[in-house]
């Protein structure tokens, strides 16, 4: 009975596919599929097995090879330990910088503009501590 419970020492348990990543916007698709294609050919160009640079990451063979194709249900941290083994990591804090988000500094001129427009001439008067 002993022996069987050894054939068992090491259980894998796939997890299962979460609905956000089967209903990504095609755009963060291609994108994923672009950077697995990079971190590819960075490893090639390194000269570097699958299997050593999958020791490497600390992840199972097929799990780089999954990585390298942009699967979506790859974890980010490998990911970036990925971009982090090319040198590169540093560019992952500045994907979501505010100071480049250009949709939120879009709203925030639109608000101000429209705010702007509320004010009458007189209201503008009053808070400038003026008299007409």
């Amino acid at each position: 009975m002993l022996a069987l419970n050894r054939v068992f020492d090491k259980l894998y348990v796939m997890s299962k596919a979460s609905p956000a990543t089967s209903s990504l916007p095609p755009a963060a698709l291609q994108a994923l599929k672009k950077l697995g294609e990079n971190l590819a050919i960075a490893r090639i160009r390194r000269k570097e097995s699958q299997r050593v640079w999958a020791a490497r990451l600390g992840v199972s063979v097929p799990t780089l090879i999954r990585t390298e194709r942009g699967d979506p249900s790859v974890g980010v941290g490998i990911f970036a330990t990925a971009l982090w083994l090319m040198g590169r990591v540093q560019g992952l804090s500045e994907i979501a910088d505010p100071e480049t988000d250009r949709g939120a500094l879009e709203l925030d001129v639109r608000t101000a503009t429209r705010r702007r427009a509320i004010r009458s001439p007189a209201s503008i008067e009053a808070r400038l501590g003026r008299k007409r």
